[in-house]
């Protein structure tokens, strides 16, 4: 991994450097944003669904990391729940990555774009009857009459 892709995190480098990868910080915000009340899930590609299924993280599902000096910017695809409010939920995922990744490296967002794929409707539980199968309601005798 070329050292350009690393984000320096301490000034005084009297005692060295800290360094964090890039997905460090992507797996922050997406643990961050999945967090939220009414995220659904993260939207991703097939490649983290791949990655997923090889057991890596799928915390970075859905985030897109880009830094400039000392400017960070998070976007951050997500699918919510049917009947939340979209506005507030968005508000509040940009809140809490803000505020973790804040906390947890001390580096400073300057934007997070919450971009909302889609609405997940809630599923309705099936009831299934192990006498009737099938659904129905006539009983079937096989023919023979």
């Amino acid at each position: 991994m070329p050292e350009e892709s690393k984000i320096i995190l301490n000034d005084d480098q009297s005692l060295g450097t800290i360094q964090i990868a890039p997905r460090v910080l992507e797996i922050i915000a997406g643990y961050a944003a999945s967090e939220v009340d009414g995220v659904s899930k993260m939207y991703g590609s097939f490649a983290n669904s791949v990655g997923e299924l090889l057991g890596r993280s799928g915390h970075r599902r859905g985030v897109k990391l880009t830094s400039d000096n000392d400017e960070l910017s998070i976007d951050v695809d997500v699918f919510v729940e049917y009947g939340v409010s979209v506005p507030k939920v968005a508000a509040q995922i940009q809140k809490r990555i803000k505020q973790q990744v804040t906390l947890m490296t001390d580096l400073v967002v300057t934007e997070v774009n919450v971009h909302v794929k889609g609405i997940v409707a809630p599923q309705s539980e099936q009831q299934v009857d192990p006498d009737n199968l099938f659904g129905d309601d006539a009983e079937d005798d096989g023919g023979n009459d």
